[in-house]
């Protein structure tokens, strides 16, 4: 074959793999670049304390989301025990989110190392999950740039509740 015809059928071979891979994320596009900044969803399943798993209205379909800005105690860590207040946590979380309607913000940085969506949540009609976690008592602030808009507000939650003892801080030894 001629260098010509090799470097045409070459040049076709890469449009179609580009073409083929558009929006697959092999190109450097974020495959969630396509959802809104906030979406809207059900919460269909708790996976735990801090992640819940949504069915979004547009697009139709199911992501896991971690909460942007808080950390549970662990109860579903493979090969972890369950962490001292991890189930009244994960329980509480289902008794203020399970199959409610939810508005998720996205942060800036949308997927952590795990692939689920990072977003702060709140229930429809109802409070930011993330404050309730806090004020309560049943998480602990975790501040990981970019998604750190809220992290000074979330720390004067975690301070309160620290200070009243409440939840975790009050059960756990040295909060842990």
């Amino acid at each position: 074959m001629p260098p010509r015809t090799t470097l045409v059928w070459l040049a076709v071979f890469a449009v179609i793999v580009l073409l083929g891979t558009r929006g697959s994320g092999l190109l450097g596009r974020n495959e969630d670049e396509r959802l809104d900044a906030s979406v809207t969803g059900r919460v269909v399943r708790v996976i735990d304390g801090d992640t819940i798993r949504v069915r979004l209205d547009d697009p139709v379909e199911s992501r896991t989301v971690r909460y942007i800005g808080v950390d549970t105690p662990e109860t579903v860590a493979p090969g972890e025990p369950v962490q001292c207040f991890g189930k009244a946590a994960s329980d509480f979380n289902k008794r203020l989110v399970a199959g409610k309607p939810v508005r998720l913000v996205l942060g800036r940085e949308r997927r952590d190392r795990y692939g689920r969506l990072l977003a702060y949540v709140a229930v429809e009609g109802g409070p930011l999950v993330e404050d309730e976690l806090l004020r309560r008592g049943y998480a602990r602030t975790l501040t990981i740039p970019p998604n750190d808009d809220r992290a000074a507000h979330f720390r004067v939650l975690e301070r309160r509740a620290r200070a009243g003892n409440v939840g975790l801080w009050g059960a756990c030894p040295a909060g842990q």
